[in-house]
Formats: C-alpha cells, sequence, structure tokens
C-alpha cells in the first residue's frame, strides 16, 4: 500500500468528470488500499480518487467512532437513488481544500446504489454525516483565493 499526493484547490484536474469502472478487480483494489492509505495519514474520513489525480469514480470513507477501530467503506460507482427533502446542516472540510471548513446542508437522508470492494452490489440507506461545491459561489471564490496564496507559482480558477 502507498500514500499518495492529494491535489489541492485550485487545480482543474479536480472538476475532471471521473469514470465508471468497468469490473472491481485487483487494480481498482489496489488503488482502494493506497487511497485508505492516503485518506488515513492525511487524518481525513473520506477521499474520492480525483483527489489522488485518478478520474475514477471511486470513494473510500471511514466515519467510524471508535478510537483505534477503523470501518472502512468502500464505494465504486455510486449513485444517489433518492434523496430525503429535509435539510441537516454538517460543518465539513476536505483534503483538497486544507484548513477550511464551512457548514453545509445537505439531504438529511439518501439510498446510495453502490459496488464494494469486491465489486458487489450495494444499497446503503444513509442518513447523518456521510464540500466546496456545495458553498456558495462567494464562499468558494473566498476558500480557493486563500488557497492560492499559500501555493506557489499557481492562478486562481
Amino acid at each position: 500500500m502507498t500514500v499518495k499526493t492529494i491535489i489541492t484547490e485550485p487545480n482543474k484536474l479536480l472538476r475532471q468528470v471521473s469514470k465508471s469502472v468497468d469490473r472491481v478487480g485487483k487494480d481498482a483494489q489496489k488503488l482502494m488500499d493506497d487511497m485508505l492509505d492516503t485518506m488515513y495519514d492525511a487524518n481525513g474520513i473520506g477521499l474520492a480518487a480525483i483527489q489522488i489525480g485518478i478520474p475514477k469514480r471511486i470513494i473510500v470513507m471511514d466515519i467510524s467512532k471508535k478510537e483505534g477501530k477503523n470501518e472502512p467503506r468502500y464505494f465504486v460507482n455510486p449513485v444517489i437513488k433518492k434523496k430525503d427533502p429535509s435539510k441537516a446542516t454538517y460543518e465539513e472540510g476536505c483534503l483538497s481544500v486544507p484548513n477550511q471548513f464551512a457548514e453545509i446542508d445537505r439531504p438529511s437522508k439518501c439510498d446510495i446504489e453502490y459496488l464494494d470492494y469486491n465489486g458487489d452490489k450495494q444499497l446503503l440507506k444513509a442518513d447523518g454525516l456521510l464540500f466546496i461545491d456545495y458553498l456558495s459561489k462567494l464562499k468558494r471564490s473566498m476558500i480557493i483565493k486563500k488557497l492560492s496564496k499559500l501555493k506557489p507559482n499557481t492562478a486562481v480558477l
């Protein structure tokens, strides 16, 4: 397993549309293992493949609450099938937008269809906590400008 470099804003790659994964095999599983190691190394709770420069529809997540006990989840080709109209607000951050947090309104519940680590189809009925794309344009611009000042030789997107 390998810890990869996490791409940070501003970077056009983060806005690239990711492609579906045809089959969950050894290559996809190694990618998920590397993503998980990268996420844990950065003290994150979720990471998408695009954040390490790979435009594939893969997300890893671990929102376990027990200290010292990891409970990773793997989402390949996730699709939100149903969203509750009621909203819940959480303070969120993103590993690609370091040290920035904002309150985000999201559906309080949703159903997600995806393939797991072994390529088996799953349906998750999620509620609660499952970043900058959900911010207003003004807040997003402020954060990106702040990050671009921290990054040498970058232009604001």
